[in-house]
């Protein structure tokens, strides 16, 4: 499942898990842009392994760069855990489909996984926007679709659906189709079909240089002596900022709830431990959506923007309960 930066493709698979037959095994493999990592802890905190639901992520760019490794091992590896009946994938929105099918199509992965339909979510009121029209990334995951799902259908205005159907014409397989939505609210019956791969080059691959190997991802940092750290990533036009605070820094709800809605980014995800709560926060260019959760191991923030971040901090911090 592909789309852009706040098109609802965490909505999506939410809904999607919610739905999942009782008797499957459901596994989840999120990538982010970002080195922190919340969809993780938001999948987590509303789904657990006692529910056949089980959760890998690839945080720090998108997944399938460095000759798919980060990708390969965090695949397997749910694999081998989870044995699933099905298997939801939800690159980061500024991530490359066409290189993730690659890796999916491999011989290896060809003998445990048959590849069903790739759904690319879009917000047609983005398509007057060339920060969206002119990225390549965007447009790929449109080229790579077998399925169009026009989202947040519910705020378009007049001409947003047939802006949509000539875009996709222009730019998309002949035979893929389009559904209108909203709030990520994907029949399960869509998800079914082989894939066409659409583009599918097999001996072509991208290269990135902003995901390293050789030093490891904030996401997997021991917590300092302060019980928080901060982390940035750069690349395909766009910045994250991230957070990590150790479960002992509880914050302040309503201060917290104040702080959030100031946030003026193109995607922010988290999760907060609260004085009332563990909370889990969604912000788009729409609204600031939250959910309550079971649980949380810390809390995460990661902000991603066009433009820079760097006075967060400060107000961020004073919503900590002394």
């Amino acid at each position: 499942m592909t789309g852009f930066l706040g098109v609802g493709k965490t909505s999506a698979i939410l809904h999607l898990l919610k739905n999942k037959p009782s008797n499957e095994r459901w596994a989840v493999l999120v990538n982010e842009f970002g080195e922190i990592g919340v969809d993780g802890s938001l999948f987590e905190g509303t789904h657990t392994k006692q529910q056949g639901v089980f959760i890998r992520e690839v945080p720090g760019g998108c997944m399938c760069c460095a000759a798919g490794l980060p990708m390969q091992i965090a695949l397997s590896q749910l694999l081998s855990e989870a044995r699933p009946d099905r298997l939801l994938i939800e690159p980061t929105g500024l991530g490359h489909p066409k290189e993730v099918l690659e890796v999916l199509t491999s011989e290896y992965y060809q003998e445990v996984l048959a590849l069903q339909k790739t759904l690319t979510l879009v917000d047609a009121r983005t398509l007057s926007d060339e920060r969206y029209t002119n990225h390549a990334t965007f447009n790929q995951q449109i080229a790579m679709a077998d399925l169009i799902v026009g989202n947040k259908v519910d705020l378009y205005r007049e001409g947003d659906t047939a802006k949509l159907a000539n875009y996709v014409k222009k730019h998309a397989a002949p035979q893929t189709e389009i559904v209108l939505t909203q709030n990520g609210d994907i029949p399960f019956a869509l998800l079914s079909g082989p894939s066409a791969n659409h583009l599918l080059n097999p001996h072509g691959h991208h290269h990135h240089h902003h995901h390293k190997q050789d030093k490891p991802l904030a996401s997997e940092l021991p917590l300092p002596e302060s019980g928080f750290l901060k982390a940035e990533n750069r690349d395909e036009g766009y910045s994250s900022i991230g957070w990590r605070f150790s479960a002992s820094k509880v914050f302040d709800y309503q201060k917290l709830s104040a702080f959030l809605l100031t946030i003026r980014a193109v995607r922010m995800k988290a999760v907060f431990i609260t004085n009332t709560g563990v909370f889990g926060y969604n912000l788009t260019l729409d609204a600031l959506e939250e959910l309550e959760l079971d649980d949380a191991m810390e809390s995460r923030i990661e902000i991603i923007s066009d433009q820079q971040h760097d006075d967060l901090e400060p107000n961020l911090l004073d919503c900590m309960l002394a």
